[in-house]
């Protein structure tokens, strides 16, 4: 125990001088105020309880030869993660002036949470990491996509116990339900109970212990008790991964999980100015805080941090005595140098099926009809069965539902619980992973990707909401990943958005909302890409393209249901590569500058887009019309602010400087202008998109309700062309009584009129 104590203690000492310290790393001469740093930011409360786990874990895998990762859950416990990367040597591998002497050490204290310098939570700049600290709740999702297709890996994840209370978090306990103990790896979720929040008790510390155990062996696991104290670590350590062997080998039915009781603050001081501080909520941060003003508090830094014993753990020069390192792992088995944790490093490149073999027959454009997603089915389904241990399709119990069904033709949900002879395609080892938990299926795959696999996350539009706040940090860790030069690239994070908001019949209001696309383009270009393939080969296109893609989060819209076969597969692919086009069968300005421009993005507006040229070309022949489909949303912006973006003499050319532009939007109409606002033309542009009108009611009726519909767009024209409206008056009284009398039709009968539902492009069949 000597040893893991002494790394312990030296693991402390690294994480105070981390919080406080400019300079004097080794205390050589008595603590003065210019030593300190002006920002005293960090969290010291969970560190030391990161820290011992650190220390017992490299116990365990010296001694077993243990292929091992962790997942700090509690990440503003940065400075425990640091330290253990800077003991461990891979800090200084990865950033040779952070060396491991005196100098690297001064260096590395004065950098934490110093401008210039890195985060005070463990993110993507520390090594060892895939978790970002900066949200608390996913730690256990992570932690178990890691382990899928891992076979040997253990993945050892610390859930704080401010983090047990979140709901993604309390849903992720059922991840065990979905690991095959054959083709997967192992988690050991360590639940740190140190008693408080920010500011207040922490639930699970103050339930009786008897409740807590019943909860945990409620979820499946077999709790351990463990207080503040080495043997009793060890020990535990020792029988949790014995049973987790015999786990592994079907020889037990439940994995171990282990329930850590220290004081939070653990180490540090126990009473600042009359308060207690050590097993309060008062260590969450900096428990001194008033160090470079205050002489009794620089005075208790000083005896804090000698109280490791500085003299003993490190020598003159810095580096790190025998007696700390004799516990540290060797090379790749070092948890802040395991390959996993840089998964770019394992990634291998998805073996992809030749699309083009699944593309829809057309003979013409707009004459018959397929089902986008159902098209991609077969695709994702070929994928699978090429990469049956690299790729995994996650949704919310939606895989059918979107159309995907034809996955099932060669593998099962992933599923180790009960199952009963009315099941379906359920089955250990599934490659397809549902749970009605949006944040457990964005972790899961997040843990994958990051561990250097790929996948897909299916879900239905509205709901995509619900991980706004993973979004937004897994995006932040790519933007963070792309700036550091040991960070590899990884497998894109693809979205497939469907049962969309243009086609909820069944589900209505509370189901229609298309802003996740809003939440998205707020990203770092470097990191965002959005699609909106209007038809089954555009789709399949673009599904290849993103999985082909690296360090990006891609986000694909296609509806479910049948729409029109606009392309080609040759013309789909050249639509695809150009991000958007004029369709020239739809358009009648060849030759001639147009009268009017019509832009549509996504399935169901560019369906009522072509619907409104057709009318337009039916009773205004001599109206010059360019129809310009958008498949790649970003190419609206120009290239200073996104790298797809198309430069203005591009887009003058395309959308015209002084023509009106009527644009029929998939999403909100505010997000066109967003991406628009600084092109010449922008003043022309009319949006018409989703404005929060709803209902369940029948497809047309829906595009009515918000000004999307062919007669409406036909009517934005004849406003908007100079010239026209009094010429014009006539077919746009027509085009108002066309409305009513297909919202009185679907009163009537309970769907849209034969002509609207049947539409093909005129002269087809």
């Amino acid at each position: 125990m000597d040893h893991i104590d002494a790394y312990w203690r030296a693991a402390n000492y690294l994480s105070v001088g981390q919080i406080y310290l400019l300079d004097n790393p080794l205390l050589t001469e008595p603590l003065r105020p210019e030593h300190i740093k002006p920002r005293l930011l960090g969290h010291w409360g969970t560190t030391p309880g990161l820290n011992f786990c650190f220390a017992h874990l490299n116990r365990v895998i010296r001694e077993r030869d243990q292929d091992m990762i962790y997942i700090a859950g509690p990440g503003h416990g940065g400075p425990a993660a640091v330290a253990h990367a800077w003991l461990e040597g891979s800090y200084s591998e990865r950033y040779p002036d952070v060396s491991q002497d005196v100098e690297g050490m001064r260096r590395l204290f004065r950098q934490f949470s110093f401008p210039g310098g890195i985060p005070s939570h463990v993110a993507p700049e520390t090594p060892g990491s895939i978790h970002e600290g900066g949200e608390l709740g996913y730690a256990l999702a992570h932690a178990y996509g890691a382990a899928f297709d891992n076979p040997d890996l253990v993945v050892a994840c610390v859930i704080g116990d401010g983090e047990a209370e979140t709901g993604p978090l309390a849903a992720s306990w059922h991840s065990n339900k979905f690991l095959d103990r054959r083709r997967d790896g192992m988690v050991l979720p360590i639940l740190h109970l140190n008693g408080y929040k920010i500011a207040n008790p922490t639930v699970l510390a103050r339930i009786p212990t008897e409740e807590l155990v019943k909860l945990m062996e409620g979820y499946g696991y077999r709790p351990h008790l463990v207080g503040a104290d080495h043997e009793e670590m060890a020990g535990t350590l020792d029988t949790a991964f014995e049973e987790m062997a015999a786990y592994k080998a079907g020889d037990a039915d439940r994995l171990p999980m282990i329930i850590l009781r220290t004081p939070k603050g653990w180490t540090g001081p126990k009473e600042v100015d009359g308060k207690p501080v050590e097993g309060t909520w008062r260590a969450h941060q900096v428990p001194l805080s008033t160090v470079r003003e205050n002489a009794g508090h620089l005075a208790m830094l000083e005896e804090w941090m000698r109280s490791y014993r500085p003299e003993e753990l490190f020598g003159s020069d810095g580096r790190p005595v025998e007696d700390v390192l004799a516990m540290v792992p060797r090379g790749e088995r070092r948890m802040s140098a395991n390959p996993h944790t840089n998964g770019g490093e394992l990634l291998e490149p998805l073996r992809l099926p030749d699309f083009r073999r699944l593309a829809v027959e057309v003979k013409a454009p707009a004459e018959q009809a397929s089902e986008p997603t159902r098209v991609l089915g077969g695709f994702l389904r070929d994928v699978i069965a090429a990469n049956p241990s690299t790729f995994r399709l996650m949704g919310p119990d939606e895989t059918a539902s979107n159309r995907l069904s034809e996955v099932f033709e060669v593998t099962d949900r992933a599923w180790d619980a009960e199952t009963l002879p009315t099941d379906e395609n359920l089955g250990a080892g599934g490659r397809v992973m549902e749970v009605l938990s949006e944040h457990l299926c964005q972790g899961w795959l997040e843990g994958y990707l990051l561990t250097g696999r790929h996948g897909l996350f299916n879900c239905y539009e509205a709901f995509i909401h619900i991980v706004d706040a993973m979004f937004n940090q897994h995006a932040k860790w790519l933007e963070s990943s792309q700036k550091i030069p040991w960070r590899r690239p990884v497998a894109s994070l693809t979205y497939l958005l469907s049962s969309h908001v243009w086609r909820q019949d069944h589900n209505g209001f509370s189901h229609q909302d298309p802003g996740f696309l809003d939440v998205v383009v707020n990203k770092k270009a470097s990191v965002v890409r959005v699609y909106l393939p209007p038809d089954a080969n555009t789709l399949l296109s673009v599904g290849d393209h993103c999985l082909r893609s690296r360090d990006y989060v891609n986000v694909i819209v296609a509806g479910k249901q049948p729409v029109l076969d606009l392309f080609t597969m040759d013309e789909a692919i050249a639509h695809n590569t150009r991000g958007l086009g004029i369709l020239p069968w739809a358009s009648t300005d060849e030759g001639s500058e147009p009268d009017v421009v019509l832009a549509c993005a996504g399935d169901v507006p560019t369906l009522e887009t072509l619907a409104a040229a057709a009318l337009l070309r039916e009773h205004l022949p001599e109206l010059k019309v360019r129809v310009v489909n958008v498949v790649d949303l970003m190419r609206l912006q120009p290239p200073s602010e996104h790298p797809h973006g198309m430069p203005d003499a591009e887009f003058d050319t395309l959308f015209t400087t002084d023509r009106p532009i009527v644009f029929n939007f998939h999403g909100y109409p505010s997000l066109i202008h967003q991406l628009t606002y600084r092109r010449h033309g922008h003043a022309n542009i009319h949006v018409r998109g989703y404005k929060e009108e709803g209902t369940t009611t029948t497809p047309f009726d829906m595009c009515m309700l918000n000004d999307i519909d062919r007669f409406h767009l036909v009517m934005d024209v004849i406003d908007r062309v100079p010239g026209l409206g009094s010429k014009a008056a006539h077919l746009r009284q027509r085009m108002s009584d066309e409305r009513l009398r297909a919202r009185a039709h679907t009163r009537d009968h309970g769907e849209d009129p034969a002509d609207i539902r049947s539409w093909t492009w005129p002269g087809t069949s």
